[in-house]
């Protein structure tokens, strides 16, 4: 067997039955690992980054649901696909194994031909995956001279609710923003922030572009688009360069937000009631990362209330009115409240020139983008 010949990692405290299963997988052509604990599993993962687990569940200590949620919620194995073999045969069982990140489950006492045929058809899927991220990233590769004139205006696309002032300046990394319809009455708004400077502004926002367009869809969620898209933005930025963004998805229809964040500044929701808050969500920077997680909020929304999405110049000070992020994000809160007696184009308009007075030096670009429900 040589290097491309995929791994699978065997976790069962009962070595007999890790010998039977290395048996029928050696034959069937595959390399084996195997541990006898989940915690040996968790090590072995790291450090073998196998293309498949098969997991027991009754394990003392640490049983397999455990261990399957520890790898998943670790970037560094959580797109290891793990199906779980064991001798529960209930309908909880399995699906309780769905919900903490498996892809399948294999009953106890297992036949060699159903074992063979689940593991090529999750190594077939994480192969389909991979190659699809190559592809994308070989066809972004081609994308050099698209401008900013690609990003999307309020009169492009009426429905979606939006108004934004966006000011680049020429000798900084360039910020990006775009409004997609993914379906019905669902829209998505997307902020971000390139940072690093081996690639041309206009390549990394075409880039962007391009792959939002490519991954966004009312079937994908917003952490599934972004964990897709850095799988590709790994394979095409060198030098450093790392991107921070905010996605929000507002179902109109049902009035619910989603928003998810990649190491960005929180965005700040104006409640119609009078109710001002900001959606503090964790996530990894895209880029950098084969492997991200990210926290996704779900928030039921009203008529009438505001999202604000920007980029970090927006809350910095510029010229010798330096700050915090943190005194900037309260500068910004309160900027947002007082302007929320306007129609939201003039409100974006107002609070942008609070904010960044006209002719101050200014060493970034600032976004500052928002919808209303």
């Amino acid at each position: 067997m040589n290097d491309t010949t995929p791994c699978i990692l065997i976790v069962d405290d009962e070595p007999l039955n890790i010998k039977l299963l290395d048996i029928v997988l050696t034959k069937g052509g595959y390399r084996t690992i195997s541990a006898t604990s989940g915690p040996a599993a968790r090590a072995a993962a790291l450090e073998q980054s196998p293309d498949l687990i098969l997991l027991d569940v009754l394990m003392p200590g640490e049983d397999g649901y455990v261990t399957c949620e520890l790898l998943k919620h670790d970037p560094r194995t959580s797109d290891i696909p793990v199906i779980f073999i064991s001798a529960l045969t209930d309908t909880s069982s399995k699906v309780r194994g769905l919900e903490v990140g498996g892809v399948d489950f294999v009953s106890k006492p297992f036949e060699k031909a159903e074992v063979l045929a689940r593991v090529k058809v999750h190594l077939k899927l994480r192969l389909t995956y991979k190659a699809l991220i190559e592809a994308q990233a070989q066809r972004l590769a081609q994308v050099q001279d698209a401008q900013q004139a690609l990003l999307v205006q309020p009169g492009d696309l009426p429905e979606a609710g939006f108004a934004v002032h966006f000011e680049p300046v020429l000798e900084a990394g360039g910020d990006f923003y775009d409004v997609l319809r993914v379906g019905g009455a669902s829209f998505d708004y997307i902020v971000a922030d390139v940072s690093g400077h081996d690639l041309g502004t206009s390549y990394v926002t075409s880039a962007l572009k391009a792959l939002f367009s490519q991954n966004c869809n009312v079937v994908t969620s917003p952490s599934e688009s972004l964990t897709m898209i850095n799988s590709v933005l790994c394979r095409i930025l060198t030098g450093g360069t790392h991107i921070t963004a905010g996605f929000a998805r507002l179902n109109r229809e049902q009035r619910t937000l989603h928003y998810v964040n990649a190491a960005h500044p929180a965005p700040v929701l104006l409640r119609a009631d009078g109710g001002v808050e900001t959606l503090q969500a964790t996530g990894d920077l895209l880029g950098v990362f084969d492997s991200v997680l990210f926290e996704a909020l779900s928030i039921p929304v009203n008529p009438g209330d505001r999202l604000f999405m920007y980029t970090d110049g927006l809350i910095e000070g510029f010229g010798d009115e330096k700050m915090t992020r943190e005194e900037g994000l309260e500068r910004l809160t309160a900027t947002c409240a007082a302007h929320r007696g306007l129609p939201m184009a003039r409100a974006v308009e107002a609070i942008h020139a609070a904010l960044v007075p006209p002719g101050a030096p200014r060493g970034d670009d600032t976004i500052l983008l928002a919808l209303e429900v």
